[in-house]
């Protein structure tokens, strides 16, 4: 991939513009997901992108939004559960505190993510997290609350497979990745 900040026209396939104009995926990487417009917004999977065109109407017909456009390209080496745990991390962070639903309901996302990460959790850890993203959704002042609630049902909607390795403690990503850190 080249990061960077480009200018297309509206409608191009989204394959494309990941391949052609960015540069694609690192050699013999296979792509797992986008997250088209910015952190808050919900994921689409490797096959979703395959259907969709970058406009407006194309990518809400698969359940996501547009945004700000900073997409994030995700390659099959991820976690779900890490990263959805990450952006929990960063959105229980930035809440101001002002409204509980978002105070509360962010770092009890956090918390519980970060427990699945660390393959302490049980199946019921999933609908937890689901419920307390549907508690927080609508419920504040401002959207921040709504910026965690979405990737919360948008990933475990599309990758609970993901999620459930976490539940049986058999995620290889995340063990890999915890044993490089120690």
């Amino acid at each position: 991939m080249r990061p960077g900040v480009y200018e297309v026209e509206m409608g191009i396939p989204m394959r494309k513009f990941i391949n052609e104009t960015c540069g694609g995926l690192k050699a013999g990487k296979i792509l797992k997901a986008v997250v088209p417009g910015g952190s808050s917004m919900p994921v689409l999977t490797a096959q979703e992108v395959e259907e969709v065109n970058l406009d407006y109407e194309a990518i809400a017909s698969k359940g996501s939004l547009l945004g700000s456009g900073g997409m994030i390209v995700i390659d099959e080496d991820t976690c779900m559960v890490w990263a959805l745990e990450n952006l929990a991390r960063f959105y229980s962070h930035e809440s101001c505190g002002q409204c509980s639903p978002c105070r509360e309901g962010t770092g009890w996302a956090y918390k519980v993510l970060k427990r699945m990460v660390h393959f302490d959790c049980t199946a019921e850890d999933i609908e937890l997290v689901l419920d307390i993203g549907k508690k927080m959704a609508g419920k504040t002042i401002c959207v921040l609350a709504d910026s965690l609630a979405m990737p919360i049902a948008s990933y475990i909607g599309k990758f609970r497979a993901e999620f459930e390795s976490h539940v049986r403690k058999d995620c290889v990503r995340c063990q890999k990745r915890m044993e490089a850190s120690h």
